[in-house]
């Protein structure tokens, strides 16, 4: 679960619903003082949000960009339908392509880790709106053996308990220093409204996304006219070894980004470094301002 420093949006950014063809989706929306250098769409990963980029909203309107945080359909503050078939990936897909039409024409898009696949979904779906795609910690196909273990025990608790008793029996396989620290705790109860706003469909349907996903890499290689790929990951990562995102980075023929000191939410663990490398990577494919 990415930790996001804060839930409060910086100056630059304002919280509101975006209407699309698809239904309104609650975004933060960031938007520089000055010229515009272009628009991006930024999905988070499972069990996220928007707010898992909050700490990049402002160095990437420093540098030019207008930036949409999205919170995906039952996820946080967008409300979702109890139905798990309302979460397929071609469903997700099609949101994302409602939400990028939007925001604009040639959008930047960025997911992290699942939101990475999606924006794949999406991009495999219709390449059209988009000027690029950054895939933040996200791999070609499933996660490690590890977190499908971790997704399992997630999904089976969620068949027999509710989501306050899943967060409580989390919590217990916290260290013990972080029940000692009050700052952890004051950025526990922020994560655990976040928590009990997510649709359990969601997270059921999702997370068996992570465990089935197969490598479209080569779908994704294939596209004309080819799209810009930016491959970015911490310098360690549990969910994809670093190794595997290298391959598919030379697989894609994509620019590879390692954030120094970061693991597998370079968003929260590194959030300036990881601004620069997507921003440096937005600028050599500028389109025209939105």
């Amino acid at each position: 679960m990415s930790r996001p420093p804060t839930f409060v949006p910086p100056p630059c950014a304002r919280a509101r619903g975006l209407r699309t063809a698809r239904g309104e989706f609650a975004v933060l929306d960031a938007v520089p003082s000055g010229g515009v250098r272009g628009t991006a769409l930024l999905l988070p990963g499972y069990t996220g949000s928007k707010e898992d980029f909050i700490a990049m909203l402002e160095p990437l309107t420093d540098a030019g960009y207008r930036v949409v945080a999205v919170d995906g359909r039952g996820q946080y503050e967008t409300p979702g339908p109890g139905d798990q078939s309302a979460y397929a990936q071609y469903e997700l897909a099609l949101d994302v392509l409602a939400q990028a039409r939007a925001v604009g024409e040639s959008v930047h898009l960025l997911g992290h880790s699942l939101g990475g696949q999606i924006a794949r979904a999406a991009v495999l779906t219709d390449r059209s709106p988009f000027a690029s795609l950054t895939l933040l910690s996200s791999g070609p196909a499933e996660v490690a053996p590890a977190q499908r273990e971790k997704v399992k025990l997630l999904s089976d608790a969620l068949g027999v308990m509710d989501m306050e008793q899943v967060w409580q029996a989390m919590r217990a396989l916290d260290p013990p220093e972080d029940a000692d620290d009050p700052g952890a705790r004051g950025d526990r109860e922020d994560l655990r409204r976040r928590w009990l706003r997510h649709d359990p469909a969601q997270l059921l349907a999702t997370g068996r996304q992570l465990v089935t996903e197969p490598d479209r890499v080569a779908e994704l290689a294939a596209l004309r006219p080819p799209l810009p790929v930016h491959v970015i990951s911490g310098e360690r990562d549990d969910t994809w070894p670093v190794p595997l995102l290298d391959a598919m980075a030379e697989r894609l023929g994509a620019h590879r980004s390692r954030i120094a000191g970061a693991e597998h939410s370079p968003n929260t663990d590194r959030p300036g470094e990881t601004a620069a490398a997507v921003a440096a990577f937005w600028d050599r494919h500028p389109v025209r301002p939105q």
